[in-house]
């Protein structure tokens, strides 16, 4: 199975090819949220250095599944990104699944990281606020996610968090000090360059959904905002 899986959550564009569960080919961008005019060149891009099926009828037509972050996120990328997956999709008649961002950022963390100890990332969702959920691993290997994802001030967040947390994403960086502050010594932070969401990682969870049943009817799925009143304002 071919996945194209693609990330337009935050302020990069990240584009993936997958055979089943390797890695064919990423690209990863800083667009400064220009997503409208570098998603399709990247995919397009992504797909020539590969060399999967691509005629010039139907240049996407090697792809099985479509997955893309839904959100949380930036509200214009996630809209350009689940546009341009839906329209793919739909042309191609091919599945889609979208993918929460959260759980695809929490897929940076390397194994060696993890102990006894909940990983939580945060994205800067403006307004003093970020956008946040809690995880912990399990025995299976697979993150176990004890608190959904919402959108919170960060300091009230963290004062209900019990025991050791990793902490990552944008929104751990800009808030590292008040995070300091509320949990002295029972907080760490993934460096810098695994604050980002890599489209790979979107793929992988993608293709878990589509085999567990889990796949979005096209004519309906959404970006989720968690925050939809100001998504009409932006």
């Amino acid at each position: 199975m071919i996945t194209l899986a693609i990330d337009t959550s935050a302020g990069t564009t990240s584009v993936a090819l997958l055979e089943d569960d390797s890695i064919l080919a990423e690209l990863f961008m800083n667009s400064g949220r220009n997503h409208a005019e570098t998603l399709l060149p990247a995919i397009e891009k992504l797909i020539s250095s590969v060399g999967i099926k691509a005629g010039k009828e139907a240049p996407f037509s090697g792809i099985d599944l479509f997955a893309f972050t839904a959100g949380p996120g930036s509200f214009t990328g996630l809209r350009v990104g689940a546009s341009t997956v839906k329209g793919l999709a739909f042309v191609l008649r091919k599945p889609v699944v979208g993918i929460c961002t959260l759980d695809a950022l929490v897929l940076n963390v390397p194994d060696l990281y993890l102990k006894d100890v909940n990983i939580c990332p945060m994205l800067d969702a403006g307004r003093g606020e970020v956008y946040t959920a809690l995880y912990a691993p399990s025995k299976t290997g697979i993150y176990e996610k004890t608190l959904m994802e919402c959108v919170v001030c960060p300091d009230e967040f963290l004062g209900s968090i019990d025991g050791e947390v990793i902490f990552l994403g944008d929104g751990a960086g800009k808030y590292r000090d008040t995070i300091g502050n509320v949990l002295p010594g029972r907080s760490s932070f993934m460096p810098s360059y695994f604050n980002n969401v890599k489209a790979y990682a979107v793929g992988l969870l993608g293709r878990k959904k589509f085999y567990d049943g889990d796949i979005s009817d096209i004519m309906t799925v959404t970006p989720d905002y968690l925050r939809a009143s100001y998504a009409i304002k932006s």
